[in-house]
């Protein structure tokens, strides 16, 4: 079945189409990756969902935002300045190398936390403030088998935390205060501050 939905999907241009809000898809577990698809096929997919993640652009994109339930994700961001966010060090916005992350599975690690504002490709336009755990550990494997077992901090944590998030149903949304939900054009305009401090006040939030 996996393969049969895979090879569908390779066999469409480049990049593909991101599920949006509202499909199924994106609110059930997805399955465990447990070797369904060959070398080759795997390759494929990866280098699609990759090409994917660039164009869209983002830094993650997991299997079922194109329409996958299986839990495989990539992740990538190179910690370049970008609209809407005032300074990357504050963020702990450091490079995040490409990676693959199979059937993974995170803890947090302490009981620190850090709120700021996060997108989604799957909700295209719009941005809101979420706390999420400062560390967590990260278990799973990568594509050729490999354990990865590590922690991480600031915001490739919260990189692996949304993508992780989403190959069990969950939106950003779903952990979002509400009152923040802004758009794209609103943040950059209004809230480019290091922390969402302001943005709080004035739209009636608390933050933890």
């Amino acid at each position: 079945m996996l393969a049969e939905q895979v090879e569908k999907l390779l066999a469409q241009p480049l990049p593909w189409p991101i599920v949006q809000a509202g499909d199924p898809v994106l609110r059930a577990a997805a399955r465990p990756y447990e070797g369904e698809l060959s070398d080759d096929m795997l390759s494929a997919l990866i280098e699609g969902m990759k090409e994917t993640m660039h164009a869209a652009p983002g830094v993650g994109l997991a299997a079922p935002q194109i329409g996958l339930p299986v839990r495989i994700a990539v992740v990538e961001d190179g910690a370049r300045e970008r609209p809407g966010v005032a300074t990357l060090a504050t963020r702990g916005i450091v490079p995040l190398p490409f990676r693959v992350l199979v059937n993974p599975t995170y803890t947090r690690v302490g009981d620190e936390t850090a709120a700021f504002f996060e997108g989604c490709l799957s909700v295209h336009g719009w941005q809101a403030v979420v706390a999420r755990a400062l560390r967590i550990r990260l278990r799973g494997s990568d594509e050729t088998g490999a354990a990865l077992d590590e922690e991480l901090s600031g915001w490739p944590a919260r990189i692996v935390q949304h993508e992780t998030d989403h190959l069990h149903g969950i939106l950003y949304l779903d952990r979002a205060e509400l009152r923040s939900l802004s758009t794209h054009e609103a943040v950059a305009r209004r809230w480019t501050q290091p922390t969402p401090a302001v943005a709080a006040r004035e739209l009636g939030f608390d933050l933890p």
